[in-house]
């Protein structure tokens, strides 16, 4: 189960009905839910915060709503859940007390399932009757306005979850090629240097003036070789590389990382996955954040990034509370201190490693 969360966006779409919150609540999460809870924060009308949650909702999912009404200033809430009613009406039910106790009001209550929708805060038959009201989001204004302004609702979230898979066919084989070539490259380096902990200085210089190279690229409109990413990729497994990328991130490093994330090999991933994580949850992109989490997490479980970037998500914290408190490079060496032949090995740890087949494109 994930939760998602992400605060206003600035296009600004103006809801009057149930069939307006319905038809804009794919645009602001990203896709067209299901089997889901979705919590819209509002002060004054403007809407925070935006949060989803797959169903079934597990244990204490929603307890994180409380200071984070607190945090964002809601005075009122509208809450949609997608599926059937047994499924649905008991977090609904949950979340409608949840805000009554911080004393937010609730504006609005829906349940939206099979092309049609229900309230639970209202009972008049002429507006809300016992079978549904029909709604079709495709065909709102409100998804007209969404797309005029730039906002995307893919058609699922598995639709969401491709658009950081990875790549297959011919480039999966020409970035394998280019990371066999790195790895053999690197296994020649160290055969030849008889000083490890000299030769983790150097590569550890190259590998943060790697960072700061695929950066510039990426601002300049241009995109790394396979060369140049496979090398990049060996060199985010070192701990201290992969932190220059996260202390000099910016919400618009998320293209650069996406496209890492996709074209690395597998057993690679984590380090990139993470940083496009960071970087769309800075941007306010908790949905993306999630993904990327998860396909960092499926390679290496253990990878220490990405969970706690994941306990960061799923408790709905602001972040701020990361961006405030990142290190400079500086401050990051004043830490670690010198390089040696230690900081290689999760690194060298990796080079064994066999990848699955490459998947037809």
């Amino acid at each position: 189960m994930t939760t998602n969360a992400s605060p206003a966006y600035e296009p600004c779409l103006t809801l009057t009905s149930p069939a307006d919150i319905l038809a804009a609540v794919p645009y602001l999460v990203g896709f067209h839910p299901s089997s889901s809870l979705v919590i819209i924060g509002l002060d004054r009308g403007q809407a925070k915060m935006v949060v989803r949650w797959g169903l079934p909702l597990p244990p204490g999912a929603l307890a994180p709503l409380a200071p984070l009404f607190d945090r964002e200033g809601v005075t009122q809430v509208v809450i949609i859940g997608y599926g059937a009613g047994d499924a649905v009406t008991p977090v609904v039910d949950e979340a409608r007390l949840l805000a009554a106790k911080a004393e937010v009001h609730v504006g609005e209550a829906l349940r939206a399932h099979e092309g049609r929708y229900w309230s639970y805060v209202c009972d008049l038959p002429r507006c809300c009757p016992a079978e549904g009201t029909p709604y079709d989001p495709t065909t709102s204004q409100i998804a007209a306005e969404a797309t005029v302004r730039g906002l995307v609702a893919l058609p699922d979230r598995e639709a969401l979850e491709r658009t950081v898979a990875p790549v297959t066919g011919p480039v999966r084989m020409a970035m394998r090629r280019a990371t066999a070539d790195a790895i053999a490259e690197l296994r020649s380096r160290l055969a030849a240097d008889a000083d490890l902990d000299a030769f983790a200085r150097h590569y550890v210089a190259e590998g943060l003036a790697r960072v700061r190279s695929a950066l510039a690229t990426h601002t300049e409109g241009g995109r790394l070789s396979d060369a140049e990413a496979a090398r990049l990729g060996l060199g985010l497994a070192i701990t201290r590389v992969r932190d220059e990328a996260w202390t000099l991130m910016r919400e618009s490093h998320a293209s650069l990382w996406k496209d890492l994330t996709r074209r690395l090999e597998p057993r690679f991933v984590p380090p990139a996955a993470s940083l496009l994580a960071m970087a769309a949850w800075r941007a306010g992109n908790s949905v993306q954040a999630t993904i990327a989490l998860e396909r960092a997490l499926t390679v290496d479980p253990a990878y220490s990034m990405a969970n706690l970037l994941m306990h960061a998500v799923q408790n709905l914290l602001s972040p701020a509370i990361m961006r405030d408190r990142m290190p400079t490079p500086a401050e990051l060496d004043a830490a670690m201190g010198r390089a040696h032949a230690g900081w290689l090995l999760p690194l060298v740890n990796l080079l064994d490693e066999e990848d699955p087949p490459i998947p037809p494109a």
